[in-house]
């Protein structure tokens, strides 16, 4: 468990760290757009005066918009579950599944948290902050544990050496 604990703390610090070097961002700042993108996709199959510029998705009815910042867009969320997946001790191919799965799952239930506010935010403010500062915080790590347990459960069972005496 320490040596699990230690590793992951490793792993995750070194992410952590890499996501804030310029290398890092070049990654970052487009999947953010792409994120955006995605998710005004599918919202205009239900509203079609919704429109998209780099990271932002902006109503035309009302002029409401949101902006996927950093802390937003899932990476970090991504990062604790790669750093979990990689600590443990599994099969490289299983930890490639988790990671592929994982990550997949992960930005699923933050595009549906990005369509969510974006339609709060045009209701309530209120209820927009509360969601955005602390509900949807709590289920995407949520989501990441519950994936992880999940990718745990479906681990390879190794059969113990058989030693005939």
């Amino acid at each position: 468990m320490l040596r699990f604990l230690l590793i992951f703390l490793l792993i995750l610090g070194s992410l952590f760290a890499l996501e804030l070097t310029p290398p890092g961002q070049v990654l970052v700042h487009p999947w953010a757009a792409s994120l955006a993108g995605f998710s005004a996709s599918l919202i205009t199959l239900f509203d079609p005066k919704v429109i998209t510029y780099g990271n932002v998705i902006q109503s035309q009815s009302n002029g409401f918009g949101v902006a996927i910042e950093a802390g937003c867009n899932a990476v970090e969320a991504c990062i604790v579950l790669a750093a979990a997946i990689l600590a443990f001790p599994a099969p490289w191919r299983h930890k490639l599944l988790g990671l592929v799965i994982g990550m997949v799952a992960v930005q699923v239930a933050n595009i549906l948290r990005i369509i969510s506010l974006f339609y709060l935010g045009q209701w309530r403010m209120d209820a927009f902050e509360f969601a955005h500062l602390y509900l949807w915080q709590g289920l995407i790590m949520l989501d990441v544990l519950v994936v992880w347990l999940i990718w745990i459960r479906a681990m390879p069972v190794q059969n113990p050496a058989r030693h005939d005496a």
